[in-house]
Order: structure tokens, then C-alpha cells, then sequence
């Protein structure tokens, strides 16, 4: 394949997440270059990007290769998307646009039809895109910048369930644009983070340490019971 210069640390990390190069497999800049039919210079700055991603470490006498986190390390990625997006949430209530209020209830519209009929790879898309407009939504940069990320490295380290109940998950969805079309940034926050919490107990980790390999993350809420949030 062919591809932009500037595409390359794109290409390479949507390579890792895919798991096309495996986790510790080592990654050479002329294999990488003709890969995508780039010089190795593009391919040289990728790699320094995604080092400091945390999607590549560079090994003594190995050079670059794909990082293995640890069990630990994919546990605090969800914790800390625990905490940033009910942060983005109460950003985009005090700072969200028409044009991301228009998007946003386009994706709720979408998403609550697709549930009703049980296309659940149409509202994993959906949902991605939801909350990536959420984030930017937020007014900042570096906010949307690190949820970008997060999300990338998660799909890379976690399997994801299908919600149980997609149609109550998108009402979910429906109640975190009203708060936040109503600039209710209190509320965005608290809705955020119980949709965040619940949603984090379908991750599965896809390289876990344990025998069975199929280890559930747990966490210390129960599920989000919404009859509390509507008023």
C-alpha cells in the first residue's frame, strides 16, 4: 500500500490496535517503509509518536517493537476514562456548539432506532462516534487529545461485550446530550460517569495473564440504575 507521509503513525497504530504486528514483535523501519510505501523518515517519526503513545517501546539490540502492558497498566487506562470523560461531559455542557448539539442528537436518534433492532456493529460505531463528539464538544484540545488516545489503546488491550440492554445504554446516551444541550454540567458529569462505569464492566482484557484467558475487569459499582438521574 500507499500512503500519505503524515499518515504513516496512523496507519502503524491502527496496525497495532488490529493486531496485525504483535505485542513484543519487533518493528523495523525498512519493513515498515515498504509496507506502506513511505521513505523511512516518516516511518522514524511514527514510531517516535508512538512510543510516546505507549503503543511502542524501543529495546536495546532489538530496536523498536510492540509494547506488552501489563494487566495493570490496561486496568488504569479504564480507570482513568472513568475520569476524564465525565470531565469532558461537564466541559461540553458549559462550552458545546449548536453544530455539536445537532451531531450529537443525530448520533442519539441513530443509535436508539439501531438498538430497537438489534444492529449491534452499527452502535459500536455509533457509539465511538458519540463520544468522540463529546470530547469535542469539551472546548479543549488536550481533554479530546488524551480520550483520543485512550480509546485507541483500549480497543488495542480490551474485547468488548455487546450491552445487555442496548435500548437503556442509549437512553443513557439521550440523557447525557439533554444535560448537556441544557448546559446542566453537574448532571452531565454524573450521568457520564455512571454510563462510563457500567460500560467498563464488558471490557475484557485480550491479553490477560490468567489460565482462562478471559478474565472480566471488575469494578466496585453496581450497575447504573438511570430512575435517580431523571427529573
Amino acid at each position: 500500500m500507499r500512503i500519505p507521509a503524515h499518515s504513516v503513525c496512523t496507519a502503524i497504530r491502527d496496525d497495532i490496535v488490529a493486531g496485525v504486528y504483535e505485542r513484543g514483535g519487533r518493528l523495523t523501519e525498512e519493513l515498515l517503509a515498504r509496507r506502506y510505501g513511505v521513505s523511512r523518515v516518516p516511518v522514524r517519526e511514527a514510531l517516535r509518536t508512538l512510543e510516546a503513545e505507549g503503543f511502542v517501546v524501543t529495546r536495546r539490540h532489538a530496536g523498536a517493537c510492540v509494547a506488552e502492558p501489563t494487566e495493570q497498566e490496561a486496568a488504569d487506562l479504564l480507570e482513568m476514562r472513568m475520569l476524564l470523560e465525565p470531565l469532558g461531559a461537564s466541559r461540553a455542557a458549559q462550552r458545546r456548539t449548536e453544530a455539536h448539539l445537532k451531531v450529537l442528537r443525530g448520533l442519539v436518534r441513530l443509535g436508539q432506532e439501531r438498538a430497537r433492532r438489534g444492529n449491534s456493529e452499527d452502535l459500536r460505531s455509533l457509539g465511538s462516534w458519540f463520544h468522540e463528539t463529546l470530547a469535542q464538544a469539551s472546548g479543549s484540545q488536550s481533554l479530546t487529545s488524551m480520550l483520543t488516545q485512550l480509546r485507541h489503546k483500549i480497543a488495542w488491550m480490551y474485547a468488548v461485550e455487546a450491552p445487555a440492554n442496548p435500548v437503556e445504554s442509549w437512553a443513557e446516551h439521550g440523557a447525557i446530550v439533554d444535560a448537556v444541550a441544557r448546559g446542566d454540567s453537574e448532571r452531565a458529569r454524573a450521568i457520564t460517569a455512571l454510563h462510563t462505569e457500567r460500560a467498563s464492566t464488558a471490557h475484557r482484557l485480550r491479553f490477560p495473564g490468567g489460565a482462562n484467558g478471559t478474565e472480566r475487569v471488575r469494578t466496585s459499582q453496581p450497575p447504573v440504575n438511570m430512575s435517580g438521574l431523571r427529573h
